[in-house]
């Protein structure tokens, strides 16, 4: 399982560009216990051998998969 403090801490890294989001744009919420997701991007980032994989080519690519959609585990291959 990934640190709380660091899921704390990180943010969608094409959110947090973000000017119209308040004032902490690109948070992430962890669903499935192996994906972060950003509400303000709609990115999805997995979690793969508890590391975050926030690679702005991978969130993209989770963009359009509805969250209940989303693979479990994440495919080790993103």
């Amino acid at each position: 399982m990934v640190n709380q403090e660091l899921l704390e801490m990180l943010r969608c890294p094409v959110a947090v560009h973000y000017t119209d989001k308040g004032n902490d744009p690109g948070q992430l919420e962890l669903v499935h216990d192996c994906w972060l997701v950003c509400a303000d991007s709609g990115y999805k980032y997995p979690i793969i051998d508890d590391i975050p994989v926030m690679l702005v080519e991978v969130g993209e690519k989770y963009k359009d998969v509805a969250v209940k959609d989303l693979p479990v585990p994440p495919p080790a291959d993103v």
